[in-house]
């Protein structure tokens, strides 16, 4: 199956396995819309895992297969290969490259506000990754799939709530893959449209109304998340 954003269906002919594929077009919505429709879990059940990447995307020195046999040693359940710092639009230093790692989990930031230390439990220092290049184990997406919104063209807001889908500890199933690395060059295809502030206000209204949920994150008062 191929989903086309741009209504260009008719250029992919000449590629021999395109006439085996269904062609799903629908103007100026992106791969999470699509993914709302056509990847629910039970969908896709056969697959491990699920990669949804954004189409701007350099992946000369990704080997996905060995990208995978890493994710599982290391036991991410959510996770995504690291940018290539001097290549790519890095947009979140957690997702730049670390030359001599080979998986990386949490960031350090000393200086500034938002600062990140070994000590810090939550997102963007840790159990944290981009929405341009995310791979979701198939239990991961079962509960991802749920948290993206039908009308939302992006998924922006959801990227700080995806360790609540980690099926244990976020400072642990989520993490960045050094050793299998990307180039992202940030080309803007479908313009800004920033949906953060209704995701994060349905996200609020859910956690009210919801009597029996208990968050598994939440900071005690005497304390400052970072």
């Amino acid at each position: 199956m191929l989903f086309h954003y741009d209504g260009v269906v008719d250029d992919w002919k000449n590629l021999e396995w395109s006439k085996h594929a269904v062609h799903v077009s629908a103007v100026n919505q992106t791969k999470w819309w699509f993914a709302k429709r056509f990847l629910h879990p039970d969908i896709v059940f056969e697959y491990e895992y699920i990669f949804l990447w954004d189409e701007d995307l350099g992946v000369e020195n990704f080997d996905p297969v060995g990208y995978l046999s890493i994710v599982k040693d290391e036991g991410l359940e959510i996770s995504q290969p690291a940018l290539d710092p001097v290549k790519s639009d890095v947009h979140h230093p957690i997702t730049s490259r670390q030359s001599r790692s080979r998986v990386h989990r949490r960031m350090y930031k000393f200086k500034g506000s938002g600062r990140c230390d070994s000590q810090s439990t939550a997102p963007p220092c840790v159990g944290w990754v981009e929405m341009m290049a995310p791979v979701f184990s198939k239990a991961a997406w079962r509960c991802a799939w749920h948290m993206v919104q039908n009308d939302l063209i992006h998924a922006w807001g959801l990227d700080q709530l995806l360790g609540y889908c980690a099926q244990g500890d976020r400072t642990r199933k989520v993490g960045v893959v050094d050793s299998e690395y990307i180039v992202h060059l940030g080309l803007p295809t479908l313009g800004v449209m920033d949906h953060n502030q209704i995701f994060r206000k349905r996200w609020k209204d859910a956690v009210e109304e919801d009597q029996c949920w208990v968050d598994p994150y939440r900071t005690p008062a005497n304390r400052t998340p970072h």
